[in-house]
């Protein structure tokens, strides 16, 4: 099959749906656009238009890549975040249990020291 003949198919079948006129091209932009908007790594969208390199695929879509990078960043700063309010979950629960086995420093007097169990001679 030549491309002039897919290409005139194309052009037939969007006059017959009545859309607005579209190279196959656009459609081929679009979808590496999407791929890149649902997430997809800039690797596979450069395997899947078939690109020689990435800096190719990447050149080609700098207005996708922006949003990209804010989305990425949104989604790292979830994941501090999510981590530190594990570890704060952590330390309280951990201080707690080490305030119930030790006892706190404010219910002993002033200037006194816990003793050892163990007397050491003088």
């Amino acid at each position: 099959m030549s491309p002039g003949y897919v290409t005139h198919a194309f052009r037939r079948l969007i006059a017959e749906a009545d859309l607005p006129p579209i190279r196959l091209h656009d459609l081929r932009h679009g979808a590496a656009s999407l791929s890149l908007a649902a997430g997809n790594d800039l690797k596979v969208v450069q395997a899947m238009l078939g690109h020689s390199s990435i800096v190719l695929t990447a050149d080609t879509y700098t207005s996708v890549l922006p949003c990209l990078a804010h989305q990425a960043a949104e989604a790292t700063a979830n994941l501090v975040m999510k981590a530190a309010r594990r570890t704060a979950k952590k330390v309280r629960r951990d201080s707690r249990k080490a305030t119930r086995h030790y006892g706190t420093k404010k219910n002993r007097r002033p200037g006194s020291t816990r003793k050892s169990a163990h007397k050491v001679a003088p």
